[in-house]
């Protein structure tokens, strides 16, 4: 082989092996590429299988977190019956709270054969734990426990509310309104700008209410119908 073929050889095994770093480096960084990082799933029998485990803090990006925080996985029913999620634990932060999209509690959140839910998603459930000291970037012992699947537990990696988990982190509680300060007078209730109806006078379906209650009182055929559940 000539000498320039061998220059030209050493060349280009360098650029490739400069290429191969720059692939690491960018790709150890899972917001440089926009994806997602690859965390704890783990399955429950032949059904249930938990995706991506993750317990989200605050907006603080490293050290020890104290204070609520959210536990977001993604839950697949590929079974022929409902699954039924009782509780999530967490180990320094208890029993999360479970909640429906309004913000309501549950008892159980129940995932539908064929179906999948991530908590912490848009218009989804949420988990919620009151309070939980977690470390920023490490990992956490969290258990599932499903009604007849049973428990599974699962080293869940701790983020914070930010880059891909920007939102899934936990919302400020809103506070109950003030109550009026003591000795505050309550306004007065509006007077009634009509009598109220003599006793005795009614409406008769097809006939023309007649007394002094007449004016505004409802016919029968008018009366309001409950709307049915």
């Amino acid at each position: 082989m000539s000498r320039s073929l061998r220059r030209g050889s050493l060349a280009a095994i360098a650029a490739i092996a400069i290429a191969s770093l720059s692939a690491c480096a960018a790709g150890n960084n899972a917001e440089t590429l926009e994806v997602k990082p690859d965390n704890t799933s783990v399955t429950l029998g032949t059904d249930l299988r938990l995706n991506n485990i993750v317990v989200v803090t605050g907006d603080e990006t490293s050290g020890e977190h104290t204070g609520p925080a959210n536990v977001t996985v993604n839950i697949s029913n590929t079974g022929a019956e409902p699954a039924k999620l009782e509780s999530i634990s967490v180990e320094g932060g208890g029993t999360a709270t479970l909640t429906d999209p309004s913000g309501a509690p549950l008892k159980e959140l129940i995932i539908k054969p064929g179906d999948a839910v991530l908590l912490g998603g848009p218009g989804q459930p949420t988990a919620r734990l009151a309070s939980a000291t977690l470390q920023v970037g490490g990992f956490v012992p969290t258990t599932f426990a499903f009604e007849k699947a049973g428990q599974v537990q699962a080293e869940a990696a701790v983020y914070a509310n930010f880059g891909y988990y920007k939102g899934f982190g936990p919302t400020p509680t809103p506070s109950a309104p003030a109550s009026p300060a003591a000795g505050t007078a309550s306004p007065a209730a509006a007077p009634s700008p009509t009598a109220s109806p003599t006793a005795g006078a009614t409406a008769t379906a097809g006939a023309k209410p007649t007394g002094p209650a007449a004016s505004g009182s409802p016919t029968a055929s008018g009366s309001p119908i409950a709307a049915a559940h």
